[in-house]
């Protein structure tokens, strides 16, 4: 939504044109799915490996699917466990019951999700075509355990790995991951679930989106999946333009000569928070230079008409970036400012989420609390339980972070 009003002249007309994506037509989601939709007050659960607990601090993905409905109030759990199984493996305790996997299905009964997003298959290809089809199997099983609690499953692929050891090795490697992908797939077919393939896109990308080790994600790779997710959902790409013609009929050559030019912005969707890394290296310049963040996830603006010369933005009366004429009439985009401390302080509060159902459901000492030496710290079980509390009050945190704020803008001639 934008209102504008050019002061200092009474004949002046500004034509304004936003075009924002979240109008536009959604794309069909691959599938044959309909472009997915969430309801108020759904639970998504993220279930799966390494993939999913590594975004846990940052948290691209659920900022992209929590902020796409400010106003729906969706509650998120994340359930990844590095170096995880279809059978739950890694999340044995030292305790004789529940085994690690009938604690797999309790923590996911738990949860009680209206939507699963299973990332499985990265483990499991380390043993090749040997281990696919007890992998396929293992799967089923937790899709046949998602469809009795009445929850949706969304299946996502494996991703590629950059190295594995020896060159040799990663080639090997990843022939394996593209065929549990295509497994993914296959029964994803089979039993008419959504299916995200992430290896195609992601063995595609160029960028530095790995961590050091070669195989998991970093922030970056993190940022580019959560643009994946939405893509793959049907959803339309953030972002928003705002073209202003300040000379429109006015009939003068001068007509945005000395003229303050006011307007306010209310964005349908926050931006995606930009990595620390892309911060260093696209920082929009204090001299007015066009900024190189990603367009598609920024508000980008226009102004045409101005008589030549430097001109200040403002936003809410704080001053925001110096730019040329011709800069502004090529287009700006405004990677800094409200929407982007905004969308800080909801990272920050889904990371402080993150960590403290983390705390929760994986105690470090599990085995003393809960487990079969619940007789010496058993009385620290209430205080998991009251975590429950804390983690509620950050998630209406994370609601009123959700939705944009309205802006005001002041566009002045630098004298």
């Amino acid at each position: 939504m934008l209102k504008h009003r050019l002061l200092r002249s009474t004949f002046v007309s500004i034509w304004i044109l936003l075009v924002s994506s979240c109008f536009q037509a959604a794309a069909q989601s691959p599938g044959n799915f309909p472009p997915l939709e969430f309801r108020k007050g759904e639970r998504i659960v993220f279930l799966g490996g390494s993939l999913f607990e590594n975004e846990l601090k940052e948290g691209y993905i659920e900022f992209a699917l929590a902020t796409r409905w400010p106003g729906r109030e969706l509650t998120f759990r994340n359930l990844g466990w590095t170096g995880d199984n279809v059978f739950g493996e890694a999340r044995s305790t030292f305790t004789s019951t529940p085994t690690a996997y009938q604690q797999l299905f309790q923590q996911i009964r738990s949860t009680r999700p209206d939507y699963v997003l299973i990332a499985y298959g990265t483990v499991e290809a380390q043993k090749g075509s040997a281990g696919l089809d007890a992998f396929s199997k293992g799967l089923e099983v937790i899709i046949d355990s998602v469809d009795a609690l009445g929850a949706q499953t969304i299946l996502l692929s494996t991703i590629p790995v950059k190295l594995a050891g020896t060159p040799e090795n990663t080639v090997i490697q990843n022939k394996y991951l593209k065929t549990y992908s295509d497994a993914i797939s296959g029964i994803a077919s089979k039993r008419k679930k959504r299916f995200i393939d992430l290896y195609t896109p992601v063995s595609q990308h160029k960028g530095a989106i790995y961590a050091y080790n070669g195989i998991h994600l970093n922030d970056e790779g993190y940022y580019y999946l959560a643009g994946l997710l939405e893509k793959a959902f049907g959803w339309p790409a953030r972002g928003e333009k705002v073209a202003i013609d300040a000379a429109a009929n006015s009939g003068g050559a001068n007509s945005g000569s000395g003229e303050k030019v006011e307007f306010s912005i209310e964005e349908k969707l926050l931006p995606l928070p930009v990595p620390a890394s892309s911060q260093e290296t696209s920082k929009a310049s204090s001299q007015g230079t066009p900024a190189p963040a990603d367009p598609s996830v920024s508000v980008s603006i226009q102004i045409r008409g101005l008589k030549a010369g430097r001109y200040m933005l403002t936003e809410n009366g704080k001053e925001l970036l110096t730019a040329s004429a011709d800069e502004l009439a090529k287009g700006i985009t405004l990677d800094k400012g409200v929407s982007q401390e905004q969308s800080a302080r909801l990272s920050d509060s889904i990371g402080r989420k993150n960590n403290l159902f983390f705390q929760q459901y994986r105690p470090l000492n599990r085995t003393y609390i809960l487990g079969f030496r619940e007789y010496e710290q058993g009385r620290h079980k209430k205080g998991l339980q009251d975590l429950g509390l804390i983690i509620t009050r950050v998630e209406e945190e994370i609601h009123q972070h959700c939705k944009p704020v309205k802006k005001n803008y002041a566009l002045s001639p630098v004298k």
